[in-house]
C-alpha cells in the first residue's frame, strides 16, 4: 500500500503531466531549496514542481538528484538547476545531467546556474586575494574565496549537512563542454558577477524558446 505522501506525489506528477499535455509548460526545479526563492522570469505562468534532497523546504519531491532516473521519464518541458550542480563530484554530476535528460521531453531544455571559477581565479590573481579574504557581500553575509570554491562554510556548519559543500567547479568553457558531452545538442552560456548561466537543449530550440531566451540564430554563447 502506498503512503499518503507517495500518493500525493503521484497526484501532483499526474496533474502536472495532464496540464503539460494541455499546453501548460512544466518545470522541475532541482535543488531549489524552497518555492519562496523565485524562478527566472522565463518561467512566469509555468507549473512549478520543486525537487530537493532536504525536506525542510517542503519540496514536492524529496529525492537525491543522482537518482532522477527513478522518476517518470519525459515529464517536463524544462529542468531548472541553480547553484546545485557544483554540489556533486564530477562523476556524480554526470549522473545528474543524465537524470535531467531522462526527465525532459524531446524538445525540453535545462537552465543551469553555477559559480564561475574562471572569474574567481582572475579576481584572486588580479587583486592578490588570500583564500580567506572576502570576495563579495551577499544577503547571507560575507562570502570568502574559500566559500565560492568549497561551499558556504556558515551554512555547512550550521546545517551539519555535507551536501551543501561544493565538490566540483566550472568555467564557462568547461560547463558548455560538460553539457554537450551529456547529450545537449545546443548550448548557450553567459557569465557575469561570478556566475555562469547556461541553457542546454536536447534538440534545435523552437522559435518560442529562442524568443523566450533571446537566443541568436546559431551560436553557443549569448
Amino acid at each position: 500500500m502506498s503512503s499518503p505522501r507517495s500518493a500525493s506525489l503521484f497526484s501532483r506528477l499526474w496533474n502536472a503531466a495532464k496540464q503539460s499535455d494541455a499546453g501548460v509548460h512544466t518545470v522541475l526545479n532541482v535543488g531549489g531549496g524552497n518555492k519562496q526563492i523565485p524562478l527566472p522570469p522565463q518561467y512566469a505562468g509555468w507549473v512549478h514542481l520543486l525537487l530537493d534532497i532536504d525536506p525542510r523546504g517542503n519540496p514536492d519531491i524529496v529525492c537525491d538528484a543522482r537518482k532522477l532516473a527513478t522518476l517518470p521519464a519525459g515529464t517536463y518541458d524544462s529542468v531548472y538547476c541553480s547553484h546545485n550542480l557544483e554540489h556533486y563530484y564530477r562523476h556524480d554530476a554526470r549522473k545528474v545531467l543524465a537524470g535531467f535528460i531522462h526527465l525532459l521531453k524531446a524538445d525540453g531544455f535545462v537552465f543551469i546556474r553555477v559559480p564561475d571559477m574562471g572569474e574567481l581565479m582572475r579576481i584572486v590573481v588580479n587583486q592578490g586575494l588570500d583564500i580567506d579574504d572576502v570576495v563579495y557581500d551577499s544577503t547571507a553575509g560575507p562570502i570568502a574565496v574559500r566559500d565560492v570554491i568549497y561551499g558556504y562554510g556558515v551554512e555547512i556548519e550550521k546545517s551539519g549537512q555535507d551536501f551543501y559543500a561544493h565538490k566540483t567547479g566550472f568555467t564557462q568553457k568547461s560547463l558548455n563542454a560538460f553539457l554537450e558531452e551529456a547529450g545537449f545538442s545546443k548550448t548557450f552560456t553567459t557569465a557575469a558577477n561570478l556566475e555562469i548561466t547556461a541553457v542546454g537543449f536536447l534538440d534545435e530550440p523552437t522559435p518560442f524558446l529562442r524568443e523566450l531566451f533571446g537566443l541568436p540564430a546559431d551560436s553557443k554563447s549569448v
